[in-house]
């Protein structure tokens, strides 16, 4: 029985929808593949994927680990594309959310000016260490490290998405003290995502339990990234002395 379409047939691919008979458990092979093929190829599935991530994200999500795939934009493909667009949008409009900032041991307009061409990457960079937080916490859930990055690699494609609908306004605050504040908001609103998608992927325990474990998974990634940082930053020579 396919898995996407439930459709009885025999053979290699489903006769209905043209899913591949198998759909192979999400491991590191599995991401390695979406690594070399997957930002090559890009298929028709992205405006269903971010309908989906906004409308029912965490059943989606679990049901793409479960083997419901062939709709889906590639998730690594996904969170480049959008990544590399709002890149785009920050560096061409030159975007500065440190406009008053001073401080001797960074050049925040490098660094702002760095963050907007390596956007991209940054944002894939800190998918594995928010993972770190999920496994930690829902590691009792049935779910290895290597599915639980694909869950916080669409969960980025979503708060992505999101940074580009309200880039406008961004732009209108751009150069004032306000674009601090906005910055905050677009924080709470990402973490809005990412607990209403936990909630619904982790069905097998209670929302307010899945609530509660995401802000926890949260603030291990923010330790994590904070050493992280603190280790770059000491190789780099930019620790205060």
């Amino acid at each position: 029985m396919c898995k996407n379409c439930h459709q009885i047939f025999k053979g290699h691919y489903c006769n209905n929808c043209g899913q591949s008979a198998e759909t192979h458990k999400i491991n590191a092979h599995f991401l390695w593949h979406d690594i070399q093929h997957g930002l090559l190829h890009f298929d028709k599935g992205i405006l269903f994927s971010l309908k989906q991530l906004f409308t029912r994200p965490g059943d989606s999500v679990r049901e793409f680990i479960e083997g419901k795939r062939v709709r889906h934009f590639k998730p690594l493909s996904l969170v480049v594309v959008l990544a590399a667009l709002y890149g785009v949008l920050y560096h061409f409009f030159h975007i500065n959310m440190f406009p008053k900032a001073d401080n001797e041991l960074i050049d925040y307009n490098e660094f702002n000016e760095w963050m907007a061409t390596h956007y991209s990457w940054t944002t894939i960079a800190a998918i594995p260490i928010y993972t770190i937080g999920t496994y930690v916490v829902f590691r009792k859930q049935g779910y290895n490290y290597f599915e639980l990055f694909i869950l916080n690699t669409f969960k980025a494609s979503q708060r992505l998405f999101v940074q580009i609908l309200t880039f406008p306004v961004l732009f209108y605050l751009n150069g004032t003290p306000h674009i601090q504040k906005f910055s905050t908001v677009a924080y709470i609103i990402g973490l809005v995502l990412i607990f209403w998608t936990n909630i619904q992927f982790f069905n097998k325990m209670s929302k307010t339990k899945a609530f509660f474990f995401s802000i926890l998974s949260h603030i291990i990634f923010l330790i994590c990234y904070f050493i992280i940082a603190v280790i770059i930053l000491a190789i780099l020579g930019k620790l205060p002395e």
